[in-house]
Parts: structure tokens; C-alpha cells; sequence
């Protein structure tokens, strides 16, 4: 069983994955998103050091966010796509 915590922070990733693949400038989809306690874990890879300021400005705004972590987003130099993070 999950605890209120857990599913409250399941729906505030899901809100903050949302968002950033609403972002019209920046490629978000190699972005993934753990939520513990209200921080928002961001992880995974992105073109630009712009990027990186983005994602954590539009997760700190979903509302529920208390705090965001960009510490394991990394930046990919080759430009991949290999598909969705999640």
C-alpha cells in the first residue's frame, strides 16, 4: 500500500514530467523525474547549460514543489534520441 506521501509525490512528478515536455524551446524527453518528500529529482541528459536553468525553473513551479535537485542532469554533447527517459 502506498502512503499518502508516496502517491502525492508520484502525482507531483508526473505534473513536473508534464510540464517540461510542454516546454516549446527545449527538448526535454531524456529528462526524468523522482519526487521525494516534494523535491523534485531531476536526472538525465540535455543539450545546453540553458536547459538545465529551465528544467528547474519549471519544476520549481509546479505547484506541491518544495525544492529541486538538477545535480544528476547531465549534458549530451552528441545529441542523441533514443527514446523517452520514462
Amino acid at each position: 500500500m502506498r502512503s499518502e506521501f508516496g502517491a502525492t509525490d508520484e502525482i507531483l512528478a508526473n505534473a513536473v514530467y508534464s510540464e517540461l515536455n510542454a516546454d516549446p524551446t527545449y527538448y526535454f524527453r531524456h529528462v526524468d523525474v523522482r519526487v521525494e518528500n516534494g523535491v523534485a529529482q531531476l536526472s538525465g541528459y540535455v543539450w545546453s547549460a540553458d536547459a538545465i536553468y529551465q528544467a528547474r525553473k519549471i519544476a520549481r513551479n509546479v505547484p506541491g514543489v518544495t525544492g529541486v535537485s538538477t545535480s544528476q542532469l547531465q549534458l549530451e554533447r552528441n545529441g542523441r534520441d533514443t527514446g523517452p527517459a520514462r
